[in-house]
């Protein structure tokens, strides 16, 4: 069960070839957003390890290395977490100004039905008082009517 490879071979540079060439007849391919990568630069400052961390003795470099990288990692998410708290404590402030802002205004609101109902019940009594007073007319008008109208008694 042997095969020949050399058929294989020359058959795998071909492909080589054809897929080369597919390559160069394509248009180029334009990235719409160019990557903006820059490797760390040698030399430059590294921001200090934290103070609740230090090398043991007999750690190589590269664990070392290692392990200053992912303490400032779990650093920087600290840091991270810190702000949202200082972020959230902001936010609790405002929510707390939005409550007293609201009281006040349930309080002015409070007052405004109390003033309504005051005058619902002024006009209430003006139009009952007005009503009354018609009605006191009508009376008198519907009397005098009477002795106008009734034969005189000598």
């Amino acid at each position: 069960m042997v095969q020949s490879t050399v058929g294989r071979v020359s058959s795998v540079i071909d492909l080589e070839r054809e897929i080369e060439a597919e390559f160069r007849n394509r248009p180029p391919v334009h990235e719409p957003h160019p990557v903006n990568f820059a490797p760390p630069r040698v030399g430059a400052p590294t921001p200090s390890m934290p103070d609740y961390v230090e090398h043991r003795e007999g750690a190589t470099e590269i664990g070392k290395l290692t392990a200053e990288a992912i303490v400032r990692e779990y650093e920087a998410a600290a840091k991270d977490i810190e702000a949202m708290g200082a972020e959230l404590i902001e936010r609790v402030k405002q929510c707390e100004a939005m409550t007293r802002d609201a009281l006040a205004v349930t309080q002015e609101m409070k007052e405004t039905a109390m003033r309504y109902r005051e005058e619902a019940k002024r006009i209430f009594v003006q139009i009952e008082d007005c009503s009354q007073m018609t009605a006191e007319v009508r009376k008198t008008c519907t009397e005098l009517k009477e002795r106008i109208g009734a034969p005189a008694t000598a």
